[in-house]
């Protein structure tokens, strides 16, 4: 058998989409989600295989622009409806789709891409690097109470229709996004999956609800959530789904938690993908009450090694001399040297001659890249060499940031 491998024609999407619905478990999406994943799939980054007249793989690449340490939004290719049909598998199409769709990413002069990995271990021999954790919490609100910092009584929450809310809330999120690596910069129309409401989304939920939280008549944070009810012979047990949460100061976020957690006939507030840094876990009075937990969240591979050092800050003065394993793509692979200082500036440059500091591969250097993993427990993993002696501290120094990397939303 004979597959071809081919740029997604506009009249295949059924097909294509058909095929990716079939490989992550057959369930059809609600009609409005799949007009909107049809309207954001761009065409001529989309491959599929095809035997015959029958889709059996699909790859995407949306155009994404990912804050980067430093503040940067840097050109990256958002990896996303990655499937082989279960007919076709060990044959190495998901291979032959990963080096078309990283041969073109580079030819796109884009030096990063990201994915979101429905298995964690499928991916990494393709160069990829767990880069961002994502906390998720249920917390207890009948016994967790929260300590709210000055000023949270002087800011209003309204409720408001979620669509309606979308300029402002996407001002906030363009403000924050800037601030937070792992950020995508919201591109035109992606807007739109912060606020689809099927009742498959619902689960038994109520519809998408938002509150905006505001002074002086300018909105500074907002919440969309669902509500699930339950009762027992004790009385309400219902819970609070939160969905997003985004604010510009301390209190207009405490005010905004305050509110969820107040949500009448509820005694618990459930929410996932938050930021491990998450600063409600400063407010709570029970940490424990808050069932924390955390998982990966965002690959990084870096496709371009140079491109992409030079792309973001560095937190402490760094010089040395990486030499990076990179198997999949070969390009990437010697030895090269960086050098940045604290203020921004950046060069990575091709160094054969020099003597390395550290010894890794490129998927080592993808999870360490936005400041989220440090060398320091790579090194203790085995998973970096230090040549040098003090190279992995200098570096883990220069990498780290001061706020966690975090991916708001899936793609």
């Amino acid at each position: 058998m004979t597959s071809e491998l081919r740029v997604l024609r506009p009249a295949e999407w059924d097909s294509w989409f058909a095929c990716l619905e079939r490989a992550f478990g057959g369930a059809a999406s609600a009609p409005e989600s799949r007009a909107l994943w049809q309207d954001l799939t761009e065409h001529d980054r989309s491959i599929g295989l095809w035997d015959g007249e029958v889709c059996v793989g699909t790859a995407g690449a949306y155009s994404f622009r990912l804050t980067v340490p430093g503040g940067a939004a840097v050109e990256t290719a958002g990896v996303t409806a990655v499937s082989v049909s279960g007919t076709h598998r060990r044959r190495g199409l998901l291979r032959t789709m990963m080096r078309r769709q990283l041969d073109d990413v580079r030819s796109w002069g884009e030096p990063l891409a990201v994915l979101t990995a429905s298995e964690p271990a499928i991916y990494g021999r393709f160069g990829y690097g767990a880069a961002t954790r994502a906390l998720s919490v249920n917390v207890d609100t009948s016994r967790v109470q929260l300590d709210l910092p000055p000023g949270t009584d002087e800011v209003r929450v309204r409720y408001t229709d979620p669509v309606a809310a979308l300029p402002a809330c996407e001002e906030v999120y363009g403000r924050l996004a800037a601030e937070r690596p792992g950020t995508p910069v919201r591109q035109p129309k992606w807007e739109q999956a912060a606020v689809i409401d099927t009742e498959k989304d619902r689960a038994g939920a109520s519809p998408l609800q938002c509150v905006l939280a505001e002074r002086d008549g300018e909105v500074l944070g907002y919440a969309t959530f669902r509500v699930r009810p339950d009762w027992d012979r004790a009385g309400p047990k219902g819970t609070v789904a939160l969905r997003d949460l985004a604010a510009l100061d301390a209190a207009s976020y405490a005010a905004l938690w305050r509110f969820l957690f107040g949500i009448d006939l509820t005694s618990s507030v459930e929410a996932g993908s938050r930021p491990v840094d998450e600063p409600l876990m400063h407010l709570v009075s029970d940490v424990r009450r808050c069932e924390a937990r955390v998982q990966d969240s965002l690959y990084v591979r870096l496709v371009e090694v140079g491109a992409a050092l030079e792309a973001r800050a560095y937190r402490t003065p760094v010089d040395v001399v990486l030499e990076v394993a990179d198997d999949f793509c070969p390009w990437n692979a010697g030895r090269w040297h960086l050098v940045a200082d604290a203020k921004g500036g950046a060069s990575c440059r091709r160094a054969p001659d020099r003597a390395p500091d550290l010894e890794l591969s490129v998927r080592e250097l993808g999870a360490a890249y936005l400041g989220g993993v440090s060398f320091t427990s790579l090194a203790a993993a085995g998973r970096v060499r230090e040549v040098r002696p003090g190279a992995v501290e200098e570096v883990s120094s220069a990498f780290s940031w001061h706020v966690e990397p975090w991916l708001p939303h899936g793609f």
